[in-house]
């Protein structure tokens, strides 16, 4: 997943640390042939280069990463979406690095290849058929998959008290090293620091932020964070969202969502569906923070 990853365990059950390590590199390595996009031979590339089509027999751990995608995708209106590669890499943010704004002409023929509607599932068995010659990109998603899947396999071999970090998405358990729930600081752009820290127990916790990944071109700052709809990067002030869920793979891909969408509807849809989300936005005196109402009761007194 070209990232590191990061565990806190205070009662590692069944295995030492060493075990545990080698178990573990061993159970990343092979969902990264499952999922990365930059493994020439991984399931995933394999897939964006089946037969247009033809039913695909998928393992059940890229169908259920799929199933996820397609859930958050119709949870937003379209803002989250797997199919969106074709435009991830016009604009040079993909694994063939390129910067320049692409022409108008170039961005309208990447959009007829995105969209949910370019693939069926089949609801019965893990197949999948592309309607279209489209590729699909899990970089939203696969990192926070991945921590349920290592959270998971750390529960049933016995722990019940641990932190669970790969590429900055998060799922703890249990009590943290002094003995009460885990604390998380949410980073403020602006000074590369902690802007709120929250207090959260068996749940996980993702952040999507445009500050980091950008490219200018004559004055003109264009966020890696593609918008679906539109094929151009973002263009409102949200600067960063955090959002909390059972499942991390469901926080990653809805942090995702919810930064194509803007503070403004984010906050709309969070409320209406109970989502704890926490937004940092830029304005003209500077970065200010807003959160759903499900999301106080995590937010530490400061």
């Amino acid at each position: 997943m070209g990232t590191t990853y990061h565990i806190t365990l205070l009662n590692p059950g069944d295995l030492s640390g060493g075990q545990l390590k080698a178990e573990l590199d061993e159970r990343l390595l092979a969902f990264n042939q499952i999922a990365s996009t930059y493994i020439e031979d991984s399931e995933l590339n394999q897939l964006n280069h089946a037969p247009v089509g033809e039913w695909i027999t998928l393992s059940e751990t890229l169908y259920d990463i799929i199933s996820v995608s397609v859930q958050v995708s119709w949870m937003t209106h379209g803002a989250f979406d797997i199919t969106v590669a074709p435009l991830v890499s016009l604009w040079g943010f993909g694994p063939e690095k390129r910067q320049g704004v692409p022409a108008d002409e170039d961005i309208e023929a990447a959009k007829q290849l995105v969209g949910t509607d370019t693939f069926e599932l089949d609801i019965l068995e893990p197949k999948i058929r592309r309607l279209l010659p489209i590729r699909m990109d899990l970089s939203a998603v696969a990192k926070g998959y991945a921590v349920d899947m290592t959270a998971d396999w750390l529960a049933d071999k016995g722990a019940t008290d641990f932190l669970v970090e790969i590429g900055g998405e998060i799922r703890v358990a249990g009590d943290s090293p002094r003995g009460d729930p885990w604390r998380i600081a949410v980073e403020n752009p602006s000074i590369n620091g902690a802007a709120r820290a929250i207090r959260l127990e068996n749940t996980g916790v993702a952040t999507s932020g445009d500050y980091r990944n950008y490219f200018e071109e004559n004055g003109v700052r264009y966020s890696h964070t593609i918008d679906p709809k539109t094929g151009r990067p973002i263009t409102h002030n949200l600067a960063s969202v955090t959002v909390l869920d059972p499942s991390s793979a469901m926080a990653d891909a809805m942090a995702t969502a919810f930064s194509v969408l803007g503070g403004e509807r984010t906050l709309k849809l969070a409320e209406a569906q109970d989502i704890p989300v926490y937004l940092i936005e830029k304005t003209p005196q500077g970065f200010v923070s807003r959160y759903s109402s499900t999301f106080a009761p995590f937010l530490e007194e400061m």
